[in-house]
């Protein structure tokens, strides 16, 4: 696993801005040159880099136990193009992207959920396998139901 929470981060938040590219990249061929299967390739990618952005905003939240405001805050950004990378450097400038994984459980300040997540972070390759599962079958569900906007 990616050693650092602020690390792991920063990756998601590149691939959320790369993805956008791809997406408004797909929203041009398509409105240029009549190519509609650009945005159903940078739309699919979007959507699950997206989601897993999601999955990893949350995840350092829990780990770093940053309140809700900044969370929001990294959430609310992966739905502004662009938007993920300097919403990390501000994170990163306030100190809550700073710190290791939480693998031990301490006496003081416990959470109801940290023996959960330090259990989880011990076995970096089942919680990325469960992570990966279940932004999986989210992006399933949300292909059911259909693409934003609707066709």
């Amino acid at each position: 696993m990616i050693r650092t929470p602020h690390a792991l981060f920063r990756a998601l938040a590149i691939a959320e801005a790369v993805s956008w590219t791809l997406l408004i990249t797909g929203l041009i061929l398509r409105a240029t040159l009549g190519w509609s299967i650009a945005v159903t390739i940078g739309g699919g990618i979007h959507g699950f880099v997206f989601l897993s952005y999601a999955a990893t905003a949350i995840l350092v939240a829990l780990n770093n136990r940053r309140r809700l405001a900044p969370t929001l805050l990294a959430l609310v950004a992966a739905i502004v193009p662009y938007a993920t990378i300097p919403v990390e450097l501000w994170l990163q400038r306030r100190g809550l992207l700073a710190g290791e994984w939480l693998t031990v459980v301490a006496p003081v300040d416990t959470r109801w959920y940290d023996g959960v997540l330090a259990w989880f972070l011990r076995r970096p390759w089942v919680l990325a396998l469960l992570i990966a599962g279940a932004v999986a079958a989210l992006f399933v569900i949300l292909l059911l139901i259909g693409p934003p906007g609707g066709k």
